[in-house]
């Protein structure tokens, strides 16, 4: 495994495109295809996908707690009660999720006794459970980044298993490491991460004025955010210099400028790792590593919680400051205000600094089902915490009714008919759309979250085998055979044929669960009752086949009915020599 580049640029950008990648394979057809018979009974041909979408369904990830912390799994959708602005809502859609779950998969050999040959290669192990470590080095002092990196070292470890994969990236895009499960590798990165500031300097202002103090300043014309500005900078200035409000303002305009760029940047970087970990086949978790960072826009953390939810990805966060406390006057190194008062003003500006940055990092986790370890010197304590996904993880999806298009935030609670000693958290809220997708991007986003993901289903009976046959030492070609039992499946009767569409999703991935290509057929049934008859007892056999190079590989296959509506979800594995 090498180092990717910036996560923020190339490195990202070319992972993210591999679902574009996926979209086209799935376009591709035969050149000059022979005219289709029209008296066909079945006909198999590659072509855009089209499941069933959700529409204008804001889904809420929702973990339940006993007394003693354990996550609880055996209550229904009767259970929650859920609040959109203070309105009841119908929770059309409920379903409980196990996101530190192995997902099983299911393979024929590809020959009886192939296993048992001697210099047959090993099972192929496939990583099922993968996490982005996203260290804040713009946000975080020295200090707190030591000790956070050296917890995470430790962590990883004594904890690290052979399902396991794990990535490591900054918020400045300086250091990168994409999924691996070389311990050394993952020592050797962590001790490279440095605090990176892209926009502020070491050399502390005068005033020093927060992002979100200088907010208040600017944008919200606080006065008492100016008046303790201005009395710290005559505190701090040198002899003879008059400070006058417009100075203290101009520092304040800088401050403000700086945090723009690096809380965008942040918040850039952690949209990028949710990009980037959703196209792996497994359960996904992001561990943020931060001081915490302010968000003036509360939009951008809801986009982000919003891309989250829709990839499966749970977000846990862990203050880098531990247990802190803020003193009136107690940094030595900056000049106090001069009189009490102001000095009492400022502490509790610069309280209100931290407790919005620890804000920011509450809600990502609350919003996406993850843990938030804060106040607490014992980050060993903490990344064992935020490193485990929730035993048990609700998702209530409703629709909100008479949905104005107008981008405006809506307050969200959920709450639980009986809670009997039990305690939840979950999304606070969303923001309402400017403008719906289009019916292509929702079978686009059906399609993506059903091949991304290690969830089986079987509502249709079906199973796979490979087989490959190896051209040279570099080059393989493998099939894929998928036999589908017909029996429960529902048919359409229409001038004396029997109708129904089987679309079979396929998507290959290497050992480290890293997105190689894709494939789409769609099989049209148009039967006459005796063939109908006979399908039944001998069932439908589809193959597809994969240029490929020797190694290991896990397929992902997905299949959906276009009358019943019935998906199968299946995993497999092959490796080839």
């Amino acid at each position: 495994m090498t180092n990717t580049p910036n996560p923020g640029r190339n490195g990202l950008l070319s992972a993210g495109m591999c679902w574009l990648l996926f979209s086209c394979c799935f376009m591709l057809t035969a050149q000059q295809p022979p005219a289709p018979d029209t008296d066909a009974e079945t006909i198999q041909k590659d072509e855009p996908a089209t499941f069933k979408s959700r529409v204008n369904l804001v889904m809420v990830p929702v973990v339940v707690r006993d007394g003693k912390g354990r996550a609880v799994g055996n209550l229904r959708k009767e259970d929650f009660r859920l609040f959109d602005k203070g309105k009841p809502q119908a929770i059309s859609s409920f379903s409980v999720e196990k996101p530190g779950s192995p997902a099983a998969v299911h393979l024929e050999p590809v020959e009886p006794g192939e296993a048992e040959k001697p210099g047959a290669p090993p099972p192929l192990t496939i990583p099922t459970r993968f996490a982005v470590y996203l260290f804040d080095d713009i946000h975080v002092s020295f200090g707190d980044l030591a000790r956070s990196r050296d917890a995470a070292g430790r962590h990883l470890a004594r904890s690290l298993q052979p399902m396991d994969r794990v990535a490591i990236f900054t918020t400045s895009g300086r250091v990168t490491l994409d999924f691996t499960d070389d311990r050394a590798q993952l020592q050797q990165t962590l001790l490279r991460i440095r605090p990176t500031p892209i926009a502020r300097t070491f050399v502390r202002e005068c005033p020093d004025v927060s992002y979100y103090q200088a907010d208040m300043i600017i944008n919200r014309n606080h006065p008492d955010a100016l008046n303790v500005a201005v009395e710290e900078a005559v505190a701090c200035a040198p002899p003879g210099i008059r400070i006058t409000p417009e100075m203290v303002r101009a520092i304040a305009h800088r401050a403000l400028m700086v945090g723009d760029t690096e809380t965008h940047q942040a918040l850039a970087a952690v949209t990028d790792a949710i990009r980037r970990i959703s196209i792996m086949p497994g359960a996904r978790s992001i561990v943020l590593v931060s001081p915490g960072f302010y968000t003036p826009i509360t939009e951008d953390r809801g986009s982000v919680m919003d891309r989250a939810i829709r990839a499966n990805v749970v977000i846990s966060s862990l203050d880098a400051r531990g247990l802190y406390v803020i003193i009136p006057g107690g940094d030595a190194s900056r000049p106090a205000p001069r009189t009490v008062s102001a000095s009492l003003r400022k502490a509790d500006w610069d309280r209100a600094t931290a407790q919005e940055q620890a804000n920011v990092l509450a809600e990502l986790a609350d919003g996406t089902g993850g843990s938030f370890f804060h106040d607490n010197n014992d980050l060993d304590e903490g990344f064992k915490r935020v490193a485990a996904a929730p035993d048990y993880l609700y998702v209530l999806g409703f629709s909100p009714q008479n949905l104005k298009l107008n981008g405006q935030y809506h307050a969200l609670k959920v709450a639980l008919a009986n809670p009997s000693k039990l305690s939840l958290k979950a999304r606070r809220g969303y923001y309402a759309p400017t403008s719906l997708a289009s019916a292509e991007d929702q079978a686009k986003r059906e399609i993506e979250e059903a091949i991304f993901s290690r969830e089986e289903t079987q509502e249709l009976p079906a199973r796979m085998s490979t087989q490959f046959f190896k051209s040279s030492d570099t080059t393989a070609r493998l099939t894929v055979i998928v036999h589908v039992d017909v029996k429960q499946m529902s048919f359409r009767l229409a001038d004396g044929r029997n109708l129904n569409d089987l679309t079979l999703a396929y998507g290959l991935f290497d050992r480290n669960g890293n997105y190689i290509l894709g494939q789409q057929k769609r099989v049209l049934m148009k039967l006459r009752d005796l063939t109908l008859k006979r399908m039944t007892v001998s069932g439908l056999t589809v193959k597809t086949g994969f240029d490929v190079k020797p190694g290991g590989y896990a397929i992902r296959l997905v299949l959906r009915d276009s009358e019943g509506h019935q998906m199968t979800a299946l995993n497999g594995a092959v490796e080839i020599p």
